[in-house]
Protein backbone atom coordinates (compact mmCIF):
# COMPACT_ATOMS: atom_id res chain seq x y z
CA UNK A 1 0.00 0.00 0.00
CA UNK A 2 1.43 3.39 -1.32
CA UNK A 3 0.39 6.81 -0.15
CA UNK A 4 1.14 10.68 -1.24
CA UNK A 5 1.05 12.06 1.51
CA UNK A 6 0.01 13.06 4.94
CA UNK A 7 -1.89 16.16 6.77
CA UNK A 8 -3.77 17.21 10.40
CA UNK A 9 -7.58 17.43 9.06
CA UNK A 10 -10.37 18.75 11.52
CA UNK A 11 -13.79 17.68 9.53
CA UNK A 12 -13.52 14.54 7.89
CA UNK A 13 -14.02 12.25 11.91
CA UNK A 14 -16.62 14.73 13.80
CA UNK A 15 -15.24 14.93 17.06
CA UNK A 16 -11.63 13.84 16.12
CA UNK A 17 -8.47 15.54 14.90
CA UNK A 18 -7.19 13.25 12.76
CA UNK A 19 -4.01 12.09 10.98
CA UNK A 20 -5.27 12.06 7.03
CA UNK A 21 -2.88 9.76 5.24
CA UNK A 22 -3.66 9.88 1.41
CA UNK A 23 -3.60 6.65 0.03
CA UNK A 24 -2.56 6.01 -3.92
CA UNK A 25 -3.78 3.37 -6.04
CA UNK A 26 -8.01 3.60 -6.11
CA UNK A 27 -9.63 1.61 -8.25
CA UNK A 28 -13.46 3.73 -7.53
CA UNK A 29 -12.16 6.31 -9.90
CA UNK A 30 -15.48 8.40 -9.03
CA UNK A 31 -16.59 10.53 -11.84
CA UNK A 32 -15.97 14.31 -10.50
CA UNK A 33 -13.75 12.82 -8.23
CA UNK A 34 -11.56 16.17 -6.61
CA UNK A 35 -8.68 13.67 -5.38
CA UNK A 36 -7.96 11.94 -9.10
CA UNK A 37 -3.91 11.94 -7.97
CA UNK A 38 -4.75 9.12 -5.80
CA UNK A 39 -6.01 6.79 -8.87
CA UNK A 40 -2.40 5.83 -10.20
CA UNK A 41 -0.39 3.52 -8.32
CA UNK A 42 2.39 5.56 -6.98
CA UNK A 43 3.54 7.60 -3.59
CA UNK A 44 5.73 6.01 -1.37
CA UNK A 45 5.33 2.30 0.32
CA UNK A 46 3.44 2.94 3.75
CA UNK A 47 5.46 0.48 6.63
CA UNK A 48 5.08 0.83 10.01
CA UNK A 49 8.40 2.33 10.39
CA UNK A 50 6.62 4.93 8.37
CA UNK A 51 3.01 5.32 10.02
CA UNK A 52 5.24 5.67 13.75
CA UNK A 53 7.37 8.71 12.19
CA UNK A 54 4.16 10.18 10.56
CA UNK A 55 2.47 9.52 14.43
CA UNK A 56 5.40 10.66 16.53
CA UNK A 57 5.30 14.32 14.41
CA UNK A 58 1.63 14.99 15.06
CA UNK A 59 1.20 13.28 18.30
CA UNK A 60 0.89 16.58 20.63
CA UNK A 61 -2.22 16.92 17.61
CA UNK A 62 -4.18 13.86 16.94
CA UNK A 63 -7.15 11.41 18.50
CA UNK A 64 -7.09 9.39 15.22
CA UNK A 65 -5.70 8.14 12.31
CA UNK A 66 -7.71 8.68 9.06
CA UNK A 67 -6.68 6.22 5.86
CA UNK A 68 -8.10 8.33 2.87
CA UNK A 69 -8.54 4.85 0.56
CA UNK A 70 -7.04 1.99 0.89
CA UNK A 71 -9.72 -0.03 -1.38
CA UNK A 72 -7.04 -1.67 -3.73
CA UNK A 73 -5.66 -3.54 -0.39
CA UNK A 74 -7.80 -3.64 1.93
CA UNK A 75 -6.05 -7.11 3.91
CA UNK A 76 -2.96 -3.95 4.37
CA UNK A 77 -5.70 -1.73 5.18
CA UNK A 78 -6.21 -4.23 8.23
CA UNK A 79 -2.62 -4.85 9.15
CA UNK A 80 -1.89 -1.19 9.48
CA UNK A 81 -5.32 -0.16 12.04
CA UNK A 82 -4.06 -3.50 13.84
CA UNK A 83 -0.58 -2.03 14.30
CA UNK A 84 -2.32 0.94 15.34
CA UNK A 85 -4.40 -0.37 17.76
CA UNK A 86 -1.57 -2.14 19.29
CA UNK A 87 1.34 0.16 19.46
CA UNK A 88 -0.68 3.58 19.49
CA UNK A 89 -4.11 1.93 21.60
CA UNK A 90 -5.08 5.59 22.39
CA UNK A 91 -5.51 6.65 18.78
CA UNK A 92 -8.79 6.00 17.09
CA UNK A 93 -8.92 4.48 13.78
CA UNK A 94 -10.84 6.18 10.47
CA UNK A 95 -11.54 4.54 6.73
CA UNK A 96 -12.17 6.96 4.40
CA UNK A 97 -14.26 3.94 1.50
CA UNK A 98 -15.45 4.59 -1.79
CA UNK A 99 -16.77 1.74 -2.50
CA UNK A 100 -20.73 1.22 -1.46
CA UNK A 101 -20.56 -1.46 0.98
CA UNK A 102 -17.81 -2.23 3.75
CA UNK A 103 -15.35 -4.48 2.54
CA UNK A 104 -16.24 -8.07 3.95
CA UNK A 105 -12.17 -8.71 4.18
CA UNK A 106 -12.28 -5.76 6.56
CA UNK A 107 -11.45 -6.30 10.25
CA UNK A 108 -13.96 -4.30 11.65
CA UNK A 109 -13.17 -4.12 15.51
CA UNK A 110 -10.09 -2.69 14.71
CA UNK A 111 -11.52 0.59 13.41
CA UNK A 112 -13.73 3.28 14.92
CA UNK A 113 -15.33 4.97 11.98
CA UNK A 114 -15.87 4.06 8.50
CA UNK A 115 -17.19 5.83 6.25
CA UNK A 116 -18.67 4.33 2.46
CA UNK A 117 -19.91 5.21 -0.70
CA UNK A 118 -18.52 6.52 -4.04
CA UNK A 119 -18.66 10.48 -4.74
CA UNK A 120 -21.25 11.12 -6.85
CA UNK A 121 -21.73 14.61 -8.08
CA UNK A 122 -25.73 14.98 -8.17
CA UNK A 123 -26.33 13.77 -4.87
CA UNK A 124 -23.52 15.95 -3.38
CA UNK A 125 -20.40 14.83 -1.07
CA UNK A 126 -20.83 13.66 2.54
CA UNK A 127 -22.42 17.53 3.94
CA UNK A 128 -24.91 17.49 1.72
CA UNK A 129 -28.24 16.01 2.67
CA UNK A 130 -28.82 13.97 -0.17
CA UNK A 131 -25.57 12.37 -0.66
CA UNK A 132 -25.28 8.58 -0.84
CA UNK A 133 -22.54 8.53 1.24
CA UNK A 134 -22.49 7.35 4.67
CA UNK A 135 -20.26 7.69 7.93
CA UNK A 136 -20.49 5.03 10.63
CA UNK A 137 -19.22 5.29 14.33
CA UNK A 138 -18.17 2.08 16.54
CA UNK A 139 -21.14 1.70 19.32
CA UNK A 140 -19.72 -1.25 20.22
CA UNK A 141 -17.60 -4.55 18.38
CA UNK A 142 -20.90 -5.71 16.71
CA UNK A 143 -22.87 -2.49 16.50
CA UNK A 144 -22.52 0.73 14.42
CA UNK A 145 -24.32 3.53 14.12
CA UNK A 146 -24.82 5.89 11.17
CA UNK A 147 -23.79 9.28 11.94
CA UNK A 148 -23.77 11.36 8.45
CA UNK A 149 -26.12 13.86 9.36
CA UNK A 150 -23.46 14.85 11.71
CA UNK A 151 -21.82 16.62 8.34
CA UNK A 152 -25.13 18.44 7.23
CA UNK A 153 -24.87 21.96 7.50
CA UNK A 154 -28.01 22.76 9.65
CA UNK A 155 -26.56 20.18 11.93
CA UNK A 156 -23.30 22.34 13.24
CA UNK A 157 -25.10 23.33 16.52
CA UNK A 158 -25.14 19.50 17.23
CA UNK A 159 -21.33 18.93 16.53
Amino acid sequence: MKYINESVVFQEVPDEVSLAINISNCPCRCPGCHSKYLWADNGDVLTHQVLDKMIEKYQNEITCVLFMGGDADVRELNGMAIYIKNIHPSLKVAWYSGKTVISPDLRKPYFDYIKIGPYIKHLGPLNSRTTNQRMYRKKSAEEWEDITERFWKDNAEQR
